[in-house]
């Protein structure tokens, strides 16, 4: 029995209690708001129990995901990569779909439930990727291992732009960039790299983006140009987000503004519509304390291996956060992209926390050396 309490002892005192009361509150919160939009007639009730399912499993799965050493399970990765690339190929037969309001096929049904497997491909990444800078990081700013690591990243964004998956392969490429800067990416390299982006750009407007996401780019910044076409969900976007004001319009009063896809893509003109400014500063300083905790335990990482995990967890978090709140500002075209532990859907909630689930175990290992050595 001793022994017992020893042993959960040193499991509290080495868990990331923090990191995930952040998470928990801010996931509980979306719970609550989604109600809200169910409440409003926007939505139906699976989709709140879908969230408030994948809220208990993602706390679930983080705590349990913790207890494994993050060495452990980097050393996964092909695992975690197998997994992934199988998904992402099951899209290719009658199990993937596009569901309404959607503009690719990059979902899939499995036994009676939805999941987009870019999503695992994150955490995939993250891992792999994490691993591949490891092993190179002294000789990462060479030609032929930059090359290797390009190539590494872009494989994984080319196989989700091959899904017709726009928004999620941008997650990609910032992964990449964060993960890479953080690596000590040489600032020659770091330029050339912008130059020939800026070089990419005419060629992949002209060749690879489909006319449904050119006209997005048009009207972003003035979507009452075309409020009944491509800058419908903006256009009722702003509207919804200004009707709030202050303190909003209460989360469970009546006559709402109805916006498309309001419990997901633009969860945060919802939260200003209903709690107004309070409520969506509340959003944004909930995901920035997940952020800097996310950061401060890559600082405080006992390896280069367990600080880009970290970073690549960061990456997803804050690139997706600040597009979400930059497509309901009108900053950004719509590129649907969710803002985590936020908005609606069990697959991203449920990855987001596997994702920190990953962080924590740097954080625990990074506790059992400083206390038990």
């Amino acid at each position: 029995m001793e022994r017992l309490g020893t042993e959960r002892a040193r499991l509290y005192r080495t868990t990331d209690k923090w990191l995930l009361l952040f998470c928990i509150l801010l996931s509980g919160f979306s719970c609550l708001v989604i109600t809200s939009c169910y409440l409003a007639g926007f939505i139906r009730l699976n989709v709140v129990i879908t969230q408030a399912g994948a809220m208990v499993l993602g706390i679930f799965a983080a705590s349990l995901i913790s207890l494994v050493d993050y060495h452990t399970i980097v050393k996964l990765w092909p695992l975690w990569a197998g997994a992934s690339l199988v998904l992402c190929l099951l899209l290719l037969t009658p199990l993937g779909y596009t569901p309404p309001g959607s503009d690719d096929r990059a979902w899939l049904r499995l036994f009676g439930f939805s999941l987009q497997p870019s999503e695992l491909l994150k955490l995939s990444f993250a891992a792999t990727f994490s691993l591949h800078l490891s092993k190179v990081r002294e000789r990462m700013n060479t030609p032929g291992h930059f090359l290797l690591l390009c190539l590494h990243g872009g494989g994984y964004t080319m196989l989700v732009m091959f899904q017709g998956d726009y928004g999620s392969a941008t997650v990609f490429f910032a992964m990449f960039i964060i993960m890479m800067f953080a690596a000590g990416l040489s600032v020659k390299l770091l330029l050339v790299g912008i130059l020939l982006a800026a070089g990419a750009v005419p060629l992949v407007w002209n060749f690879v983006l489909p006319d449904y996401l050119k006209k997005r780019f048009y009207v972003a910044w003035n979507p009452a140009s075309d409020p009944l076409g491509g800058g419908y969900q903006q256009y009722r976007g702003q509207i919804a987000l200004g009707s709030g004001q202050w303190s909003g319009r209460g989360l469970f009063s009546d006559s709402l503004i109805s916006v498309p896809e309001a419990h997901n893509d633009f969860i945060f003109a919802y939260i200003g519509q209903t709690l107004g400014l309070a409520g969506c500063a509340a959003t944004v300083l909930g995901i920035a304390l997940i952020c800097g905790k996310i950061l401060w335990t890559a600082h405080r990482s006992e390896d280069f291996l367990g600080c880009s995990l970290c970073c690549g967890v960061f990456a997803i978090i804050f690139y997706q956060a600040l597009i979400n709140i930059g497509m309901v500002l009108c900053v950004i075209p719509v590129i649907g992209i969710t803002l985590p532990f936020v908005s609606g859907g069990g697959t991203s909630l449920l990855i987001s926390y596997l994702g920190i689930g990953m962080v924590m175990s740097v954080a625990r290992q990074n506790r059992i050396e400083r206390i038990f050595h």
